[in-house]
């Protein structure tokens, strides 16, 4: 027979090639069905049980799909957890609290199950049972704050006050965060036994030892009107820190505390005492506050003593920085001259003469010089120490490089200076 020939499929002929003026993405497609609720699946139709024979069949069926779920995964606990649930929903509560027994068997460090466990058995009033899970999570998993806030909670609810203490005793055992504490304390607070919340407070700060807890154990005593207890927390809180780990919001608020019981006098000791011990890159706001403290209760001199301050303060500062800043070290001694303070004053000489300038080159020594002669008319004139004055010279002449420059200034002073001491056997060899 012969073969009759293959017809060829028509290929459609487009006419036009160019793209459409209006594009559509895929992602306008998705928007489109979901405004339009296209891809909404309608629930499933709702099942009525009439009879018990019905509710025993589907119970049946609803655990066996559970179990399937469990024996295929034993590892998810959100399965233990939705089948717990559905048994706790049927009032099945000794069937939920089997299941979950199962799952703590299969992962018993699991926060969630401990929680979800404890927390049906308050839903059904099983307070004895609730408090055993709590108790068993507690000593499995101490560090889980959750249980130990949730446990609480509940004794609080329960009106059982001594049991409650008792928890939270158990839990500060476990030296928790500072939180915990302060739970604790307020919950004393709650039933006015201050004198237990007190004791908390004393092993609170040594647990926890910063600043802060015990500015806080004060502000307690100040807002219940115990006055000296709050003053004998501060002086504890110094003597504890030592004079190695002195912190300046302490000293702030002991001087806010004493300024709030018009005891001006111990605010500025207070201030003054955290000036001279602590390090000085470290008392800028304690600064600030003793200016605004003085401002506001000082009188003229104490006034300008606090500017005194805060410039030494400022002048220290700058020469740490840049020691071979002459010129500021020129401003610090004749800040110190006007004070009159001598050990002070030849001290801060001693520091400045004591910056040698690193290079021998005459420009660099002019200013340096001076504070040589500052010092020795210092000593001439003002403490009328011609014996240190005389060294002052020496010791300068001693330093300066003759053989690469001289200062003829510093010769002709310290001959000067013998002339007026009546010394010309040493001016002539000076000259």
């Amino acid at each position: 027979m012969e073969s009759k020939p293959q017809k060829m499929p028509k290929v459609a002929k487009v006419k036009d090639k160019s793209p459409a003026e209006l594009q559509i993405t895929a992602e306008q497609l998705l928007r489109e069905a979901k405004e339009r609720e296209l891809e909404i699946v309608p629930p499933p139709p709702r099942q009525k049980i009439s009879d018990p024979e019905e509710l025993q069949e589907y119970r049946l069926k609803k655990r066996r799909a559970f179990e399937d779920n469990i024996r295929k995964n034993r590892g998810n606990i959100s399965n233990w957890i939705k089948y717990a649930k559905w048994e706790e929903e049927q009032q099945e509560i000794r069937r939920a609290r089997s299941v979950y027994e199962r799952a703590l068997d299969v992962e018993h460090r699991n926060i969630t199950l401990w929680l979800k466990y404890a927390e049906m058995e308050m839903r059904s009033r099983q307070v004895n049972h609730a408090r055993n899970v709590w108790d068993r999570a507690v000593t499995i998993l101490p560090r889980a704050n959750q249980f130990w806030y949730k446990f609480t909670y509940m004794e609080e609810m329960l009106k059982n006050i001594a049991g409650c203490r008792q928890v939270f005793e158990r839990w500060m055992e476990w030296e928790p965060d500072e939180q915990a504490w302060l739970t604790y304390i307020k919950f004393e607070l709650r039933y006015k036994e201050l004198d237990r919340a007190r004791a908390i407070y004393e092993r609170f700060v040594y647990v926890h030892p910063e600043p802060k807890y015990w500015i806080k154990y004060a502000h307690f005593e100040e807002n219940h009107s115990y006055i000296q207890s709050a003053r004998r927390v501060y002086e504890r809180a110094i003597q504890f820190f030592g004079d190695d780990h002195l912190d300046e919001s302490l000293f702030i608020a002991f001087a806010k505390f004493e300024e709030g019981q018009k005891e001006h006098d111990r605010a500025r000791v207070i201030y003054r005492y955290a000036l001279d011990h602590m390090p000085k890159e470290k008392c800028s706001t304690l600064y600030n506050e003793y200016t605004r403290h003085e401002k506001k209760y000082g009188d003229k001199s104490s006034i300008d003593d606090v500017i005194t301050s805060k410039r030494k303060f400022q002048y220290e500062e700058a020469v740490k920085t840049n020691p071979h800043d002459y010129d500021t070290w020129f401003d610090y001694v004749r800040m110190l001259e006007a004070d009159g303070n001598v050990d002070l004053i030849r001290e801060t000489y001693e520091r400045a003469i004591a910056c040698v300038p690193p290079l021998k080159e005459k420009r660099h020594w002019r200013r340096y010089i001076y504070l040589w002669i500052y010092y020795a008319v210092f000593e001439e004139l003002s403490t009328k120490d011609v014996e240190r004055a005389r060294q002052v010279y020496q010791m300068c002449l001693r330093l300066i490089p003759h053989k690469i420059f001289t200062f003829a200034e510093i010769w002709l002073l310290y001959a000067k200076f013998e002339i007026r001491q009546k010394d010309l056997t040493a001016a002539r060899k000076t000259l």
